[in-house]
């Protein structure tokens, strides 16, 4: 049986910290900035961990688990 690969896309977006949780980058940060307050902007700068519920399919495609 082959090697599985990695989504290449999926490798980009997330990696795992050092107890095994996936931290992600936020989302809305890409355009329409100007319309966001700068509170909300600060918010969005700092990462986050990937949910409970899709951290098992996240796994599976970074070939994890």
């Amino acid at each position: 049986m082959p090697k599985m690969k990695t989504h290449s896309s999926a490798k980009k977006r997330f990696k795992v910290t050092g107890s095994g949780k996936l931290k992600r980058f936020q989302a809305y940060t890409s355009h329409m900035m100007r319309n966001k307050s700068k509170k909300a902007k600060l918010r969005l700068r700092g990462s986050a961990l990937v949910s409970k519920a899709d951290e098992k399919r996240m796994l599976k495609l970074l070939c994890l688990k």
